[in-house]
C-alpha cells in the first residue's frame, strides 16, 4: 500500500502535500574524482530514475574546491534532461565567479539551487569572511530574479555552531525571508526532532515545506565518525545495538529497517517527501524506497 500524508498540521508543509499528492522524492550525489567514479555516478542515477524524483542535487567542496568537478556533473546531466540542483556557495569565491556559474547554470536549463554558506578553503584563514546563506539567497535574487528555486539547509537537531535552538530558527527564517522557496534538513534519526523542529518553526513564521534529509546506514563506523562531526545525532539504543554486530549483513538489513521505519513515520506525520543522502550508493536508498512501496512523482 501507498504511504500517505497523516493529518497532523505541519505550517507550511500542508501547503506542498495534501492527503491525495505524492511525496517529494530527491537524491544527494557528490561529484566523482575518476573517470570509473563518474561512470558509476551515471548508472547509480539510471537506476534511480525509475523513482521519478524531483531533482538530483550535487555537492560543491568546501570554498568552491570541487567547482569544476560539480559544474560538469551538472551539464552533463542537464543534457541528459535531467532535473538538476547544484549546491552553490561563495566560499573563497568573488561575486564575478559566482555570478558567472549562476548564468552558465540557467543557460544549460538549471532551475533549481542548493544555496548554503558552505565553508572557507582550508589555509585561506581570515583572508576572506564567510558569506552566510541568506546573503547567498539574497544575491541570487537580486541577479537571476525569480528563475531558480532555492533550497536552503536546516537543522532538526540545530547547527553544531548555533548558539541557540531559537537562534539557528532564526537563521533558518532569514534564508526564507531574503528568497529561499523550501529547505533540505541535515539527516537525523529521531523523528521527535524533526517535527518538533516544525513545530517551532511555525510558531517562528515560517511557512514553507521543510523535506527531512535520509541517511541510510550501511557503514556504521563511518556513519558514527562523520555525525560526530557534523552534530547529527545517533540514539543510544541504536548506537549500542550496531555496535555489538561483526557482520556488516547483519548492519545493513538493521539500517534498512530502521530508515525505512523512520521514512513511514515521517510520511504518516505529514512530512512533504525525502531527500537522500545517497553517497553515490544505488541499492541502500532503492531498498528503501521498495520497501516503502511509494507512488513517487516530482
Amino acid at each position: 500500500m501507498p504511504v500517505l500524508a497523516g493529518t497532523r498540521s505541519l505550517g507550511g508543509q500542508e501547503k506542498d502535500r495534501t492527503m491525495t499528492d505524492t511525496p517529494r522524492i530527491s537524491f544527494e550525489f557528490f561529484p566523482p574524482k575518476t573517470p570509473a567514479g563518474r561512470e558509476k555516478l551515471y548508472k547509480t542515477r539510471e537506476t534511480l530514475q525509475e523513482f521519478q524524483p524531483a531533482f538530483f542535487s550535487v555537492t560543491y567542496g568546501a570554498g568552491g574546491t570541487t567547482r569544476e568537478t560539480t559544474s560538469n556533473i551538472v551539464t552533463g546531466l542537464r543534457r541528459d534532461g535531467i532535473s538538476i540542483a547544484p549546491h552553490l556557495s561563495f566560499g573563497g569565491d568573488d561575486e564575478e565567479t559566482v555570478l558567472g556559474l549562476l548564468n552558465s547554470y540557467r543557460e544549460a536549463g538549471v532551475d533549481r539551487i542548493v544555496a548554503l554558506r558552505g565553508d572557507m578553503p582550508s589555509g585561506m584563514g581570515t583572508v576572506a569572511q564567510l558569506v552566510y546563506a541568506n546573503e547567498l539567497v539574497a544575491f541570487i535574487r537580486r541577479h537571476t530574479g525569480e528563475h531558480f528555486h532555492l533550497e536552503v539547509a536546516a537543522y532538526p537537531e540545530i547547527h553544531p555552531e548555533a548558539e541557540s535552538y531559537d537562534d539557528d530558527i532564526r537563521y533558518l527564517k532569514g534564508k526564507f525571508e531574503a528568497g529561499a522557496n523550501s529547505a533540505l534538513t541535515q539527516y537525523f534519526y529521531n523523528p521527535d526532532a524533526y517535527f518538533y523542529f516544525l513545530d517551532q518553526c511555525e510558531k517562528a513564521g515560517i511557512d514553507a515545506p521543510i523535506y527531512p534529509g535520509i541517511m541510510p546506514i550501511t557503514n556504521f563506523a563511518n556513519l558514527a565518525r562523520f555525525s560526530r562531526n557534523c552534530g547529527a545525532e545517533i540514539p543510544r539504543w541504536l548506537k549500542k545495538r550496531m555496535e555489538s554486530f561483526s557482520n556488516p549483513d547483519d548492519i545493513r538489513k538493521l539500517g534498512l529497517e530502521v530508515v525505512t521505519d523512520l521514512c513511514e513515520t515521517l510520511l504518516a506525520g505529514g512530512a512533504p517527501g525525502l531527500h537522500f543522502y545517497t553517497m553515490n550508493q544505488v541499492e541502500p536508498t532503492a531498498e528503501i524506497l521498495r520497501a516503502l512501496e511509494i507512488e513517487t512523482g516530482a
